[in-house]
């Protein structure tokens, strides 16, 4: 909280929302918002994050929306470098490097290294090529457009407990028309091995929501005419999951199929 209000850029409103915490966290965001008027507490019963996100989003004002998890940071010009980059380009989506903190280690990380506008289709192209990177999947080294959100009914999905902000990603893409990627890290990403990920999501999860992330990866790059052309690489990222975890079920035929359409190409190659 610390380091989102003393951010360069001022003129914010932050939502802290309350999802039914009992370790303290509430009194903390309580006394923020005493200390600065531009910080409001959102208090609701405990139902998980997406539902905690949706009615943040719903109470949300500002023309930009910039998201940050309770256990990371940014850095000082973190929001002022999203906001100017968007205002500059005029862009739909602002993208941008971070820093992976495990302990007293600190690793840069991201992927689009060339800056410049680009298309959907441009921003896409690229995104295949590393479907399961963090640097797309996750909210918070991204700058986004409240309207196309609000005017879309783009929200998370209450269902999904893992990849919800990848899904999240691939619905907003579909609406936005350009993109800008920045190279300057501005969020430091803290691993904690107590998360949800680490500590509540178990293999069939992970299994069942890949299997749904995937057919909305599917529909983006069906309506952009380039499915075929990048099957291969999403079926990738179906079978990457099965090499340590084989499902049964109603998953194991779609990997199944992923894996032997996956071998086909690799040996075509």
């Amino acid at each position: 909280l610390d380091s989102i209000r003393c951010q360069s850029w001022r003129e914010i409103e932050v939502l802290l929302v309350n999802d039914g915490s009992t370790d303290g966290s509430r009194d903390l965001c309580l006394a923020m918002t005493r200390l600065d008027s531009r910080f409001r507490l959102i208090d609701k019963a405990n139902s998980g994050v997406s539902e905690s996100r949706n009615l943040a989003l719903d109470q949300a004002r500002g023309k930009y929306l910039q998201f940050a998890d309770s256990d990371d940071r940014l850095a000082p010009r973190a929001t002022e470098t999203f906001v100017r980059a968007a205002e500059i380009t005029g862009c739909d989506l602002v993208i941008a490097h971070f820093y992976r903190v495990a302990g007293e280690r600190q690793a840069r990380r991201g992927h689009i290294k060339t800056g410049g506008v680009m298309t959907r289709r441009e921003f896409a192209e690229q995104m295949v090529k590393a479907p399961a990177n963090y640097y797309y999947g996750v909210l918070w080294n991204k700058l986004y457009r409240r309207d196309i959100l609000t005017g879309n009914d783009i929200q998370f999905v209450s269902e999904m407990r893992w990849a919800e902000d990848l899904v999240f990603n691939l619905r907003y893409i579909q609406y936005a028309e350009r993109f800008v990627a920045i190279d300057k890290p501005g969020y430091y990403y803290v691993q904690n091995p107590q998360s949800i990920c680490h500590t509540q999501i178990n293999a069939a999860t992970i299994v069942q929501n890949k299997l749904q992330v995937f057919r909305y990866y599917k529909d983006l790059y069906a309506r952009l005419g380039i499915y075929e052309e990048v099957r291969p690489q999403l079926y990738k990222f179906l079978v990457d999951i099965a090499e340590s975890t084989y499902p049964s079920g109603p998953f194991k035929k779609a990997i199944d199929e992923a894996k032997a359409y996956w071998k086909e190409h690799q040996s075509e190659k």
